[in-house]
């Protein structure tokens, strides 16, 4: 499938700039409204769901409708934590337009009324129109990243290989507070589960990151044997 339809439509619905080229004059306005401090993403996040969150954030700052896109979100963000098997779905190849609209509409109803102006239900027509569902769990997370940095919060991911209880994750909120990696900011704490990792922990915050888990330590032991042999 060719990215520019996908680009202009995008250029539609926020007002981005990708390229001058592509933007009639009234687009073009809307592009610079966009790279005004209150409309611009804090935090630069990448990937295509970066791409697409920074274009959520553009759109729900221009329409004062920000805290209600972020509650919207959440809720979707939800929905995947009780679904697992709906990112299947949503990446299915075999989608009809039919399908795509219906799937719209129950994702709507997850929203329930959070939804100020229609910016994420328009948002979620967007990337139906354009194929691009099946990024929408990847987009929940980065535009919490977004909404996180412009509160002036800063993650704190804690990887383990199984889920943690709520007790452990507030110490060890509690003591990188107290420590120079949280640079004196709230800390939102992000809990994520990788059996990969055999055991331990990974520890991430803002860009530093803390590995503790059994793989990584049974990758420097191999590591030295294999110098030492």
């Amino acid at each position: 499938m060719s990215s520019r339809p996908a680009t202009r439509t995008l250029v539609q619905f926020t007002g981005l700039k990708p390229t001058q080229r592509l933007l009639p004059a009234n687009c073009r306005a809307y592009a610079q409204a966009a790279a005004l401090p209150d409309t611009k993403p804090p935090v630069a996040v990448y990937g295509l769901d970066g791409t697409y969150a920074s274009a959520l954030y553009t759109a729900a700052a221009k329409t004062s409708s920000l805290d209600s896109a972020s509650k919207s979100l959440a809720a979707l963000a939800d929905v995947f934590k009780k679904d697992t098997k709906l990112p299947l779905i949503l990446n299915a190849p075999t989608l009809s337009p039919s399908d795509k609209s219906q799937i719209v509409q129950e994702l709507q109803r997850h929203i329930g009324g959070q939804d100020k102006g229609d910016t994420v239900k328009n948002f979620l027509k967007t990337l139906a129109d354009n194929n691009r569902l099946g990024i929408l769990q990847g987009i929940c997370e980065k535009f919490t990243t977004l909404m996180g940095a412009a509160r002036g919060e800063m993650e704190l991911t804690v990887t383990s290989a199984a889920k943690l209880d709520n007790k452990l994750l507030q110490r060890l909120e509690t003591a990188v507070a107290k420590s120079d990696y949280s640079q004196g900011k709230k800390l939102k704490v992000v809990p994520k589960v990788n059996p990969d990792i055999l055991g331990g922990l990974v520890v991430e915050v803002g860009d530093r990151t803390i590995d503790l888990s059994v793989s990584s330590k049974i990758t420097k032991m191999n590591k030295l044997l294999t110098d030492t042999l």
